[in-house]
Order: structure tokens, then sequence, then C-alpha cells
């Protein structure tokens, strides 16, 4: 079985030459909303950045998509209210999920710590 489409895995990765991990576009119609294009990611981090985005309410909308499962990025879509901007949202989106994530690494690190302790 041929996987001629198939990409190499280390393109899934590595950014080519010239390519910025993450660009932004304004949206030319509707005021506060632009779209984040995010190389070299999939479902994962769309997923993830989306609901965290939805959980400011500032944001009117927040989605993602990926344009194709050959081209390995995300387009996360974000429009916010009269007194925000998509590029303030996403900041701020990205840092509460960076907190979230240490946060449950430190109970995890904790946790298999204490199971080590009772010899389990």
């Amino acid at each position: 079985m041929s996987h001629a489409n198939r990409p190499e895995s280390w393109e899934l990765v590595v950014l080519p030459d010239g390519t910025s991990k993450v660009a932004f576009e304004k949206d030319k119609k509707v005021e506060n909303a632009g779209r984040f294009v995010v190389e070299r990611e999939d479902h994962t981090l769309g997923n993830l950045v989306r609901m965290q985005l939805l959980e400011d309410t500032r944001v009117a909308f927040a989605g993602y998509r990926m344009p194709h499962p050959l081209e390995h990025k995300i387009h996360i879509e974000v429009h916010t209210t009269a007194n925000s901007n998509p590029a303030d949202a996403m900041i701020l989106a990205c840092n509460n999920l960076i907190d979230k994530l240490n946060r449950m690494e430190e109970k995890f690190d904790a946790e298999v710590a204490r199971k080590q302790h009772q010899g389990l």
C-alpha cells in the first residue's frame, strides 16, 4: 500500500525556512475580528485555545479549523467585543492556558511523588 500523499513525519513539526509560527490576519469586514494562522499545529492546540478563549467574556466568538488534512496548520478565528481586540484576547488565553497546564503538571508530579513515597 502506497502512502504517496502522506508527508514525512518531520514535516509535521519543523517550520519551513522563512515561515512564522503564528500570523495574524485582521478581518476586513468585521470590527474586532481576525484570524490567527498557526503553523505546524493540529486539533489538540486548536481546541485547547478555542475553549480558553471562550472563557473570556470579551470574546464574542472563537473557533478553529484545519484548512486541509495535509496542511499542517490551524486557523483560529476570534471576534471580540468593542472593549477588546483579538490579539489581546489571544495573549490572555495563552497565558491562562499556560498557567492551567503548569498547575496540572505540579499536581501530577506531587501525586507521583506521593505514590512513590508510599511504595506503590
